[in-house]
């Protein structure tokens, strides 16, 4: 079961589908609550199908590379998870990390890494700190990766944060299907808290247990983590994409785009990622500050804080490459076997040019194929529709001109992905 926001609904069943696990729930929330009320929405699907149902909680942005090692501390975990305990896992530190929490332990870890009792949870500690806990050696990297039994958990949750139990559970309740995804209720979502599972419930609930784990681990939860997970040089860079580093030293340059060349001179422990509507360059220790970034950026109405330049949709993507006043210009994929819904605008008129594939265009009520290097013209208000008979992706240049351009001046007719 997968719990995700709606921008990455198609992002997430493409990935699902590629790793064969298609079949797979996808739980859609409305807005985002943090991590406690998506995982309390898993616990009560899971449960309502399976009363015996237990839960392996994990973010989908950590890299585990010896997943047989990981497979063993989770059958490690069951034990405890069997005698009705709430287990969590902790990271052996190879280094005084001040970007993640930590667990204090009962005791040192042994051997066996066998299930430990926790003491406390530790926030985000300065470097001073951070150095002292681990020469303690009682301290280990809270992972966020938890396991338990559905129905423990929902106690849990009753016990420590039952506020959260009400409106989550009317939210499951109201479940709408939408495509291959589960919508959860609007409505009864929004009077949900919005917290962490560990401020929620873990670090009030008297019976938790923890897996040390001592493997390859990282949460990717910064560009200083990709750049620690990368391919480096003898001077510790690491480069992605359409980059070029001269004389540099501990520093991450990478390129989103392929229109996009990012050369680095003389840097020294810098990030430097440009996408294809907008850069970052940052000091390697505060890579955590772009969460601020997002915030301030997010309060100013920025578009780039909220919107990805790839827009997936059912049936492909999309993405715009130039945006004037009166015009846009986007380049769009289509799957094999998928189509764009019957539809009219308003306000622009649209070119289509295709590079990649055949279509089937429907204008009005003509039908024919256009294949590679030939275009076809749809005039403000008449009725068309985009199709993909073929067994490879379709790919086009859409040349958009009117008055407005925006996303949302579409009337549809017919869709084959009951959309509004």
């Amino acid at each position: 079961m997968i719990v995700t926001g709606d921008s990455f609904r198609f992002i997430v069943k493409e990935q699902l589908e590629a790793i064969g696990a298609k079949n797979s729930e996808i739980l859609i929330e409305p807005t985002g609550k943090n991590t406690a009320p998506a995982i309390l929405a898993a616990a009560l699907r899971a449960v309502a199908a399976d009363p015996n149902a237990i839960l392996l909680v994990a973010p989908a942005d950590h890299v585990v590379p010896d997943d047989a090692a990981f497979r063993a501390a989770v059958r490690r975990g069951l034990a405890a998870v069997s005698e009705g305990r709430l287990v969590t896992f902790g990271i052996t530190p190879t280094r005084p990390e001040t970007g993640y929490g930590y667990l204090e332990l009962s005791e040192k870890p042994k051997a066996d890494s066998a299930p430990i009792a926790l003491r406390r949870f530790v926030e985000k500690p300065g470097t001073a700190e951070a150095v002292r806990m681990i020469a303690d050696g009682s301290y280990l990297w809270n992972a966020g990766i938890f396991l338990f039994s559905g129905r423990d958990l929902i106690a849990a949750f009753e016990r420590c944060a039952p506020a959260m139990v009400g409106p989550v559970a009317a939210a499951v309740e109201g479940i709408r299907s939408d495509l291959a995804f589960q919508r959860l209720d609007p409505a009864a979502w929004a009077k949900a808290p919005a917290e962490s599972i560990d401020y929620a419930v873990m670090e009030k609930a008297g019976n938790l247990s923890v897996v040390p784990f001592d493997g390859a681990w990282s949460d990717l939860g910064g560009w200083d983590a990709i750049w620690r997970e990368g391919q480096g040089d003898a001077s510790g860079v690491v480069t992605s994409g359409k980059a070029t580093a001269i004389d540099c030293e501990n520093t991450l340059l990478r390129s989103e785009s392929d229109l996009v060349e990012v050369v680095g001179i003389g840097l020294r422990n810098i990030l430097t990622v440009a996408m294809p509507d907008a850069v970052l360059v940052a000091d390697m220790s505060r890579a955590q500050d772009v969460k601020r970034a997002v915030d301030i950026l997010t309060e100013r109405g920025v578009l780039q804080a909220t919107q990805f330049p790839k827009d997936h949709r059912p049936w492909g993507w999309f993405e715009s490459l130039v945006l004037g006043g009166r015009f846009q210009v986007k380049r769009i994929s289509v799957h094999p076997g998928a189509a764009l819904s019957l539809q009219s605008h308003y306000h622009r008129s649209e070119h289509w040019v295709v590079v990649e594939g055949t279509a089937k265009v429907t204008i009005g009520e003509t039908a024919r194929l256009v294949t590679e290097n030939e275009s076809v013209y749809i005039p403000v208000g008449e009725k068309h529709r985009l199709e993909n008979p073929g067994k490879v992706p379709v790919m086009l240049i859409e040349v958009q001109t009117g008055a407005y351009v925006g996303e949302d001046d579409i009337i549809r007719y017919d869709d084959v992905y009951a959309r509004d």
